[in-house]
């Protein structure tokens, strides 16, 4: 009977511990698998991953890391020779874990080329929390799946996850695990789409009434910061309602370059005159959720 997943903390084992192999991991479903990076699936989530070097597309930049998804790769040389797919039970998983903000152990194998990985054997890294998710072209020329996890456990000497994604000093305390955290950058760019558009979403046309006024969001077309590289400019920002918000940077939909909506949105985005976009980041959103 296979082994139930079990998401956050394991009873006795703590962030740092050490693993001569993988096996040790299975008992306690810490990974329940041996062989797979990934330990999860589209119904329950992921639970695990092990970095181990499969992938040459992988970033590990300690508290925060760009994960590549499953599928598609040579074992034997880390390079992809087909494309991935979402419909992997591993990178199904991700998305899932993601989506309900399930916290995700990580664990760091010998072979796996980052200076935070152990000189033998496996570590574990503690939580992090699956932030984004997108699709890109590998270096070997085939589409892969792309997980960004940011660290979100609670060792003191770490940053926590709010503190890497608002870059300030006040640590937060213990957070319940599976809370999903959702940050609205407000910055002057986003103020001032908002006010072009009276509040209103550029693609359902709401504004929310809220006790001192309109509310609306910002929503960035191609993503600030690493790997994405968005910039904080009028061409790459939308006014949006909260849940056509999220439903972008989900890729529940995306833009074509003549502003018709594509997958779960209809119609047309509404764009003032005053507001041009750059079409160069309508692409990108295109091409990071499989649209193009």
């Amino acid at each position: 009977m296979p082994r139930q997943i079990i998401f956050g903390e394991i009873p006795g084992i703590e962030e740092g511990h050490w693993f001569q192999g993988r096996k040790e991991m299975m008992p306690t479903s810490f990974h329940r698998n041996w062989a797979a990076g990934i330990d999860g699936n589209g119904r329950e989530g992921a639970a695990a991953i092990v970095l181990s070097g499969g992938y040459e597309d992988d970033k590990d930049l300690g508290e925060e890391i760009i994960y590549t998804g499953a599928g598609g790769n040579d074992p034997t040389t880390g390079k992809q020779t087909e494309d991935q797919s979402w419909h992997n039970r591993g990178n199904a998983g991700l998305l899932k874990s993601m989506n309900e903000g399930l916290p995700v152990r990580v664990i760091r194998g010998s072979s796996h080329n980052s200076k935070f990985s152990p000189k033998i054997g496996y570590q574990y890294a503690g939580l992090f929390s699956v932030i984004d998710a997108w699709e890109e072209v590998g270096k070997s020329g085939y589409k892969i799946c792309r997980f960004k996890l940011v660290y979100s456990g609670d060792n003191e000497s770490r940053g926590s996850a709010e503190e890497i994604e608002l870059d300030h000093g006040i640590r937060a305390k213990k957070r319940q695990i599976g809370t999903i955290l959702r940050i609205i950058r407000d910055t002057k760019i986003a103020r001032d789409v908002k006010l072009l558009y009276n509040f209103k979403c550029q693609v359902c046309g709401t504004a929310i009434e809220i006790k001192n006024g309109l509310y609306a969001e910002g929503a960035h077309i191609r993503p600030l910061g690493e790997p994405h590289n968005g910039d904080d400019s009028l061409a790459n920002i939308l006014c949006l309602c909260p849940n056509h918000h999220v439903m972008f940077d989900r890729g529940s939909f995306s833009i074509a370059d003549d502003l018709q909506l594509l997958g779960k949105a209809a119609g047309t985005l509404h764009v003032d005159n005053k507001h041009k976009l750059d079409k160069s980041n309508l692409k990108y959103h295109r091409d990071s959720h499989g649209y193009d």
